[in-house]
C-alpha cells in the first residue's frame, strides 16, 4: 500500500518504516484537539490472541508485538495526533499488598508476558510516549492522564481506548469518553449509566459490591449487579447506604440479607473499593504537548525491520487461551 507523500524528513522517515506494515500515513491537522490514551496491556493481550505468531531472528515471539504497533500506527494514520500508552510492565502493583487475591502473572502466557519490554521499547521508538508502570497498573496511568488532560482547556476530547471497566470511573459527560477499540463503541457518562446503572463517580463503590474476577476480589455475597445498581443509583457511594434496609425504598430482592452483609463485611467493602478506585495522583508529564506525536526516532527503522522479518507460524494455545480469544 502506499504511503501518502510526506512534508517533511521525519514523515519521509516514518514514511520507510511504516510502509514494513501496508499503512498509509495521512497527516492530519490537530484541530479539534483529541487526546488518545491506549491500553497497552489490552492492546497486547487481544493481539497476542487474535494474530499469528511470529518469532524473530534471536527467537523471540513478536506476533503481538507487530499487531499492536500496527494498530496504534493506525491509529496516527487517522488522525490521532496526541497519544500515550500505558503498559503493565509488571503485573503485581502496590494492590497486592492490601489484598492477599488481587492478580498476579501466576499463571500468565510467559510468551505473552515475554512482550511487554519489546512492545514498549517498539513504540517509544516509533515516536509514541509510553508509560511502563510497576509500582502503580496501567489503568492508573490512564485515570491520573486523563484527570490532567481534561484540565487543559485546549482540549476537546478524551478518549481513553479500553474496555477495562474500571476505567468507566474516569468518564466524564461527551468530554472524556471510553472507547472499545475492537468492538469500536465508544461510551459516555450517558453510556456508563445506561450499561452499569450507575454514574462514573460511583463505579469503584459498584466494583466494591459486585467484585472483579479480573482484578482478584469477590465482593461481597449475595450483592449482584441490579441490586448494587438499584441502591447506588439512589445513594451513590457506600457510606450514604443507610444500615436500615427499610430506609432504602428500592427494588433489590432479599434487602434485609443484603444490608446485614454490608454491615458485617464493612471493611472489606471499603477495601475493595480501594482496590477499585484509580489512582489519578500520579505525575506523568508536564505538558499535553509531550504527548504531540512528532515522528519516530532514527532508531525505529531498524526495529521495524527486524518485526518485519519474523517468521509467522501457527500458535500453540492452551485451553485457557482459546477461552481468553473468543473476548477479544
Amino acid at each position: 500500500m502506499r504511503i501518502s507523500r510526506a512534508h517533511n524528513v521525519v514523515e519521509k522517515e516514518f514514511k520507510r518504516a511504516a510502509n514494513r506494515f501496508a499503512l498509509t500515513v495521512v497527516f492530519f491537522s490537530p484541530n479539534p484537539m483529541e487526546v488518545f490514551l491506549v491500553d497497552g496491556t489490552y492492546e497486547l493481550f487481544r493481539h497476542y490472541y487474535a494474530v499469528p505468531s511470529a518469532c524473530d531472528k534471536q527467537g523471540r515471539e513478536v506476533g503481538a508485538v507487530r499487531g499492536v504497533l500496527a494498530s496504534v500506527l493506525g491509529m496516527i494514520k487517522g488522525g490521532a495526533r496526541h497519544i500515550a500508552v500505558a503498559t503493565d510492565h509488571v503485573i503485581e502493583s502496590f494492590r497486592n499488598q492490601l489484598w492477599r487475591g488481587y492478580k498476579t502473572s501466576a499463571g500468565v502466557e510467559r510468551e505473552w508476558l515475554a512482550q511487554f519490554p519489546l512492545l514498549e521499547d517498539v513504540l517509544s521508538a516509533a515516536g509514541i510516549v509510553v508509560w511502563p508502570m510497576v509500582e502503580f497498573e496501567a489503568d492508573d496511568a490512564l485515570a491520573a492522564a486523563a484527570a490532567f488532560v481534561a484540565k487543559d482547556a485546549r482540549v476537546e476530547r478524551i478518549v481513553i481506548c479500553t474496555p477495562d471497566k474500571d476505567l468507566a470511573q474516569c468518564v466524564i459527560g461527551t468530554r472524556v469518553v471510553q472507547l472499545n477499540r475492537r468492538t469500536r463503541v465508544s461510551m459516555d457518562e450517558q453510556g456508563v449509566i445506561q450499561k452499569f446503572g450507575v454514574p462514573p463517580l460511583s463505579i469503584p463503590d459498584y466494583l466494591a459490591l459486585v467484585g472483579d474476577a479480573a482484578d482478584g476480589y469477590p465482593g461481597l455475597a449475595g450483592w449482584g449487579a441490579k441490586s448494587s445498581a438499584a441502591v447506588l443509583a439512589k445513594f451513590g457511594h457506600l457510606e450514604a447506604i443507610p444500615k436500615d434496609c427499610r430506609e432504602w425504598h428500592v427494588n433489590a430482592n432479599s434487602a434485609g440479607a443484603l444490608a446485614d452483609t454490608l454491615c458485617r463485611e464493612w471493611e472489606n467493602a471499603l477495601l475493595f473499593r480501594k482496590l477499585a478506585t484509580l489512582r489519578t495522583d500520579i505525575a506523568l508529564f508536564d505538558d499535553i504537548e509531550e504527548l504531540r506525536w512528532n515522528g519516530p526516532k532514527p532508531e525505529f527503522e531498524s526495529l521495524a525491520a527486524e518485526l518485519d522479518s519474523a517468521v509467522t507460524e501457527p500458535r500453540k494455545t492452551s485451553v485457557r487461551g482459546v477461552k481468553a480469544a473468543n473476548h477479544v
